[in-house]
């Protein structure tokens, strides 16, 4: 047990000292981690990590689906259904048929149900992936969009056709017709279960007395719940999960009203994403001695080679599922044409995106040892999960590597009419500002004659909303303006910095109790947090996603 730990431990550890390696020279963690794991597996005396399947479906799978989901508009969602739909449905049962055809073609001993079975597996690319690459490098809120509502939905959609076809390979039987309808029953219920969950935590969370602690809890039990409650009965859990995400996110403002509330949650899920988001990737890499180990008969030259082919295949069919998907529609449908066009650079990114990824590797190492209970192998299961790897490799670190190079290359733009991070977030906040001050002066006016501090909250409003109506004017004209502001902003973060220095000072004379003076370093945090212009880009992100 001590042993266990220890290792658990000195994992967590060396995985964060890679993510920070990675920051430091500007690297993708994910694609880092993978890489920096394969080295690690080969350092003699280095433990096997075997990753197990049911562990990343039941513990890693459902927190990392439902808070992707939370982040996710359901305007920007359903707005951009269409193209989500094709590439989360579409574009995996065409990458499944295509695989499954060209592998039973060319690998000796395949047949079409093996085949299918490694479409299913390789077909979702990885979300996490995708948005750490894109991450900062102003890429166009639409284009964000559909990657991220393509990796919400097309986990079920090949976990579905790996099921069917794992069901094929077993039993030697497959009926087009039964696995279609099949298929809308499983992800359909998925969606039905997911509602109902999702309302009963709604009730729970809004009518009966919880505290921020609890709140933060139940949503973390919450995915497991929909999926646990979905697989039950033998529904999708994804789909489950993506729609209960969705659906609360919707309500949140409903449900959780108070700052406290939504800070603990924003601390407790940023911190539980990164683990399991940093540990998954470096288990990729760990794994590969355990794949090289099995493969058996194949030579890892023949694994990597039929890994290459298939890597090139599926990025060929990305390419060419993606462009006709991102046109035709224009040209059938009038309303279609109301959006800017894609062009060709939009739909270069998103092929180019399709980075596979942990629910891939998860999915291949699921596959059964044994056919039946006689003991009968389960045919090519070895060289499936190495090229499932191949795969991971290739198009997570090569794509990976080589998806920033390409959108600076063709100077990738906004292609929609949406304002500036910077204008929309000083535009809320002068509403905000606005609306509190006319609150001040209709139902307090009594007050600002005898109450100092309700007449400091009102010089502080009008403070407030004329700077911000300085920094939207400046934002359309010259830049002196604009470095005003900037050095207004310099000021308040060099005044909270000795503030805290004083702070600590009074901490160890023991003038105030600590409790109080915890207080007052909570409130400097929420002060540098407006001005701070990183973290307010984060926030207003993450304010829009769940708009």
């Amino acid at each position: 047990m001590h042993h266990s730990i220890l290792l658990i431990l000195g994992l967590l550890f060396s995985v964060f000292m890679l993510v920070m390696l990675a920051q430091r020279i500007k690297v993708a963690y994910p694609i880092f981690l993978v890489i920096a794991g394969l080295g690690i597996s080969f350092i003699p005396g280095i433990p096997h990590v075997g990753l197990d399947p049911e562990i990343i479906f039941l513990i890693f799978l459902p927190p990392l689906l439902y808070e992707a989901a939370w982040y996710t508009s359901w305007t920007d969602f359903w707005k951009w259904k269409r193209p989500i739909a094709l590439l989360a449905f579409g574009l995996v049962f065409f990458t499944s048929t295509i695989v499954a055809y060209f592998t039973s073609s060319f690998i000796p001993g395949f047949t079409l149900a093996l085949g299918f079975l490694l479409g299913g597996i390789i077909s979702p690319p990885d979300a996490v992936a995708a948005a750490t690459v894109l991450k900062g490098m102003g890429v166009p809120k639409r284009l964000m969009t559909i990657l991220e509502g393509e990796s919400l939905v097309n986990d079920a959609s090949s976990l579905i056709v790996f099921k069917f076809a794992l069901l094929a390979v077993i039993t030697g039987t497959f009926s087009m017709q039964e696995a279609t309808g099949q298929f809308f029953l499983v992800a359909g219920m998925g969606i039905v279960v997911g509602l109902v969950g999702a309302h009963i935590m709604y009730v729970i969370h809004r009518f009966l007395p919880t505290t921020p602690a609890i709140d933060a809890a139940l949503t973390v039990m919450t995915p497991y719940i929909l999926f646990l409650a979905a697989e039950q009965f033998h529904f999708s859990g994804v789909m489950a999960v993506v729609t209960g995400g969705l659906f609360i996110s919707w309500r949140s403002h409903e449900i959780f009203k108070t700052g406290s509330t939504r800070l603990n949650m924003l601390g407790v899920w940023t911190t539980l994403i990164f683990v399991m988001n940093a540990v998954v990737f470096v288990l990729i890499g760990l794994e590969l001695p355990q794949i090289v180990e099995s493969l058996g008969n194949y030579s890892v030259w023949q694994g990597v080679k039929y890994g290459a082919m298939v890597s090139l295949i599926i990025i060929l069919l990305r390419f060419l599922w993606v462009f006709p998907i991102a046109h035709i529609p224009r040209w059938l449908s009038s309303k279609a044409r109301q959006d800017p066009s894609p062009g060709w650079k939009g739909p270069v990114v998103i092929s180019w995106a399709g980075m596979r990824g942990v629910v891939s590797l998860a999915t291949a190492l699921s596959i059964p040892f044994y056919l039946d209970d006689k003991g009968t192998l389960f045919p090519q299961r070895n060289l499936i999960i190495f090229i499932t790897f191949v795969v991971i490799f290739i198009t997570l670190v090569f794509q990976g590597l080589t998806l920033p190079f390409i959108i600076k290359f063709i100077k990738l733009k906004e292609i929609d009419n949406i304002a500036p991070e910077e204008e929309q977030k000083t535009g809320i906040q002068l509403i905000l500002d606005n609306t509190a001050l006319q609150i001040v002066n209709k139902k307090y006016e009594g007050e600002l004659n005898d109450n100092e501090l309700v007449a400091f909250y009102k010089s502080n409003l009008e403070s407030d909303i004329q700077v911000a109506n300085k920094r939207l004017e400046s934002l359309e004209c010259d830049e002196t303006e604009y470095r005003e502001i900037k050095k207004y902003h310099h000021l308040l973060l060099e005044i909270y910095a000795i503030q805290r220095k004083e702070l600590f000072r009074m901490r160890k004379e023991k003038a105030f109790s600590d409790e109080e003076i915890r207080k007052a370093e909570l409130q400097l945090d929420l002060n540098e947090l407006k001005i701070t212009e990183e973290v307010i880009n984060f926030w207003i992100l993450a304010i829009f996603k769940t708009m």
